[in-house]
């Protein structure tokens, strides 16, 4: 198998067919399948290349299986179930892993592969995530990377995206892809609204001058929860903000808009003694920019006080400014971390090659902690679908032991889950009520109408 020896591994499956001996051939293959990729599925340091391992090795079981092993039903069957195992070893990672690859197969910077070769990588990755038992966690990460490449522009096809959606709506129904679909619409419906509102008597009579500005209107429930991130905007955005949300909440009364400061970007016109660029940037890096118009020297404290960022919101924005690549503006004393008795200077001698200039905000790559927060937010949403599973089952059956409502639960439910969470959740909701033990057998449950 290791050596992929198709016409070998053949040449034994017709001599032990002969004697009859198929099936110790059968168990010996599920056996290669579980442990030959239990080394990369179990190994941390190999996550960057599970996901494309896992492709490939799919891929030389289905050769040898249609070469070798003649198409045998059994042999598939063996296959995919030993397959099974091994994806779900490490019950929540590869479902987050599948994830992170389609993103990086999505997003604008992959360059590598052509339309039609990006479409056959899809569909090789559905075929993994069929196999996936956690498919509550990949939603929760694809929804969440699907948020960053809209809101962001970095989507490479927009056809690409929507296609990658039908097809995990073909897979599972349209009630998994529910609130995709409507991060599409609402993006489709926020390009409606903004050139509604350039055409408005408040856009055209009340606007401030030379400030463009375009806003996603996001409904709640489709999008991933973000913190909200407070910041004291400069006045002419202010008065953009306040004229936009007049002119939406006088189309869509009972509404109520709340600015989600974090996912801002803007491009903004910088005047250097060495030539004019423009700096596409964050909201946050922005305001902090935008001081250095009445101010050519500013401490830490001063950009702290004015412009109201969080504290470790702002050390990450004025690094990203002062300390990055791209530094159009220096700090005193010099060094990679920012410090409290910092100062902050307009740079005089800021030079680039490139008229558009890109400054890119600090650890723009997931955080530990912001990966812990979806993935408990899945096991919350986990919680409430097992409680409704087991009021539905003992509502219909009003009396049930505990093995055979551990049995049922383990059928409809969609995920991996241990009987002690199960018996936890039983036991909330005989606290709560729902349910009581039998008086003469402990364990015995009576679903209280």
């Amino acid at each position: 198998m290791d050596a992929n020896r198709i016409q070998d591994l053949q040449r034994m499956y017709n001599l032990f067919s002969k004697v009859g001996a198929l099936e110790q051939l059968k168990q010996s293959l599920g056996i290669y399948i579980k442990t030959s990729g239990h080394n990369v599925v179990m190994d941390d340091e190999k996550d960057k290349d599970m996901v494309v391992w896992l492709l490939d090795f799919k891929a030389r079981l289905d050769a040898i299986w249609e070469k070798s092993f003649l198409e045998n039903e059994a042999y598939a069957n063996i296959i995919k179930d030993s397959f099974e195992h091994l994806v779900n070893l490490r019950q929540n990672r590869p479902a987050e892993l599948i994830a992170k690859f389609i993103d990086a197969m999505l997003r604008a910077g992959n360059k590598s592969m052509s339309e039609e070769e990006l479409e056959n990588t899809l569909d090789r990755v559905l075929i993994l995530f069929r196999f996936i038992q956690g498919k509550d966690i990949f939603e929760a990460f694809y929804k969440k990377d699907l948020a960053k490449r809209l809101l962001l522009g970095k989507s490479a096809s927009i056809d690409a995206e929507k296609s990658m959606i039908s097809k995990i709506k073909t897979e599972c129904g349209s009630q998994f892809t529910n609130k995709l679909e409507g991060m599409f619409k609402d993006v489709e419906l926020s390009k409606e609204i903004n050139e509604s509102f350039k055409q408005s008597s408040q856009a055209r009579k009340r606007l401030p001058p030379g400030i463009e500005m375009s806003v996603h209107v996001l409904t709640t429930g489709y999008w991933p929860t973000y913190p909200p991130m407070e910041v004291q905007l400069p006045h002419d955005l202010n008065i953009y903000q306040d004229i936009f949300k007049e002119f939406y909440l006088s189309k869509h009364s009972g509404r109520r808009l709340m600015w989600q400061n974090s996912l801002g970007q803007c491009v903004l016109k910088a005047d250097y003694p060495k030539g004019k660029k423009e700096l596409s940037v964050s909201l946050f890096q922005t305001v902090v920019l935008m001081l250095f118009n009445s101010s050519d020297r500013l401490t830490f404290q001063e950009i702290k006080d004015t412009t109201g960022i969080e504290d470790k919101e702002l050390r990450r924005t004025l690094q990203s400014l002062a300390c990055g690549k791209v530094r159009v503006i220096t700090k005193d004393p010099k060094g990679r971390d920012v410090e409290d008795d910092d100062n902050f200077c307009f740079n005089a001698d800021f030079s680039a090659p490139l008229f558009r200039i890109k400054v890119n905000a600090i650890q723009l790559k997931e955080t530990v902690e912001e990966n812990t927060s979806t993935t408990e937010r899945v096991f919350q949403d986990r919680q409430y679908q097992v409680d409704a599973a087991i009021v539905r089952i003992m509502k219909t059956r009003k009396v049930l032991t505990h093995t055979l409502l551990i049995t049922e639960l383990f059928q409809q439910l969609k995920f991996p889950i241990k009987p002690a969470d199960l018996k936890k959740r039983i036991e909330s909701l005989i606290d709560r009520e729902y349910l009581e033990r039998d008086k003469a057998n402990s364990q015995i449950y009576n679903y209280l109408a």
